[in-house]
């Protein structure tokens, strides 16, 4: 998958820097960020990249932008990235899962180790959202239930789900490469998973099971357009975890939630980060 880089410019840093975040992250379809000095690195998937749409979000920014736009050799730069960071020790109420490539070092002092090679797919527990998720995956009981990854990634978070006993694991994404990539990890991991090719649409289809977790960690527009479709599969009693946004769309996303009948039972937050657990 080919990628495009915007590079922004701005006088000033701080929270405008975060508030084009949310606006490309949440509001858009960019991928990634990289902070600068005096600006941002913002990310996005050549097919999905729209130059009007960037234009009116320089146009309508609160601080004067200046942005140039690349196009980004056709290579595995999330990984290259990844390479360069360490594998990640998740802490939760209990006990640690370790997140590691297969270059990293092996661990015996963790409840849970897992081996994510990322390529281009997200969920190495590096970000904020996967830690959270992590957490709560390791504390909630799946023991024998059926669980629903939507938006899976690199599978990191289903994986763990099968590993903690789950009954039946199933992994959706709607990048190609992500879902090969979870097929990869799955295997490298011991563990069996039903990684399906598609979006939310497919819970749509006749004959399909309900769910006793649903986990989708992607984004906030995302998540408000598919929440009534992961209602529709979620079991009385289920739960639903939610990430990809931040602290300040938590009302949102909880008013959308109570709307189809699901309650807050509680959230974590992580450098401004948020993850909702809401139970149907």
């Amino acid at each position: 998958m080919k990628y495009i880089e915007v590079t922004f410019t701005m006088d000033e840093t701080g929270l405008f820097r975060d508030m084009l975040v949310d606006t490309l992250g949440n509001e858009g379809p960019y991928e990634s960020f990289v902070e600068i000095p005096d600006g941002l690195k913002a990310y996005v998937a050549e097919s999905q990249y729209d130059p009007q749409y960037l234009a009116a979000v320089v146009q309508s920014f609160p601080l004067p932008l200046k942005y140039q736009v690349a196009e980004m050799e056709d290579r595995d730069w999330n990984a290259e990235w990844e390479r360069g960071h360490e594998a990640v020790l998740v802490q939760y109420d209990g006990g640690s899962i370790w997140v590691r490539a297969p270059f990293h070092s092996h661990r015996t002092d963790v409840d849970y180790e897992l081996v994510i090679e990322p390529k281009m797919s997200f969920g190495t527990a590096h970000h904020p959202t996967t830690y959270m998720m992590l957490s709560y995956v390791a504390e909630l009981p799946v023991m024998r239930q059926r669980v629903l990854d939507m938006g899976c990634g690199t599978a990191v978070l289903a994986i763990l789900a099968k590993m903690r006993g789950a009954a039946y694991v199933e992994g959706i994404d709607v990048d190609e490469w992500a879902y090969n990539n979870a097929i990869e990890n799955a295997a490298t991991n011991g563990v069996e998973l039903d990684l399906r090719l598609g979006d939310a649409s497919l819970l749509e289809a006749a004959g399909v099971e309900p769910f006793d977790v649903i986990i989708a960690n992607i984004n906030r527009n995302i998540l408000l357009s598919d929440m009534h479709r992961y209602a529709a599969v979620l079991k009385s009693g289920g739960r639903l975890l939610l990430s990809g946004f931040y602290q300040s769309d938590e009302g949102v996303l909880i008013a959308r939630a109570n709307e189809l009948g699901m309650t807050l039972q509680s959230k974590k937050s992580r450098d401004n980060w948020s993850a909702l657990e809401l139970g149907k």
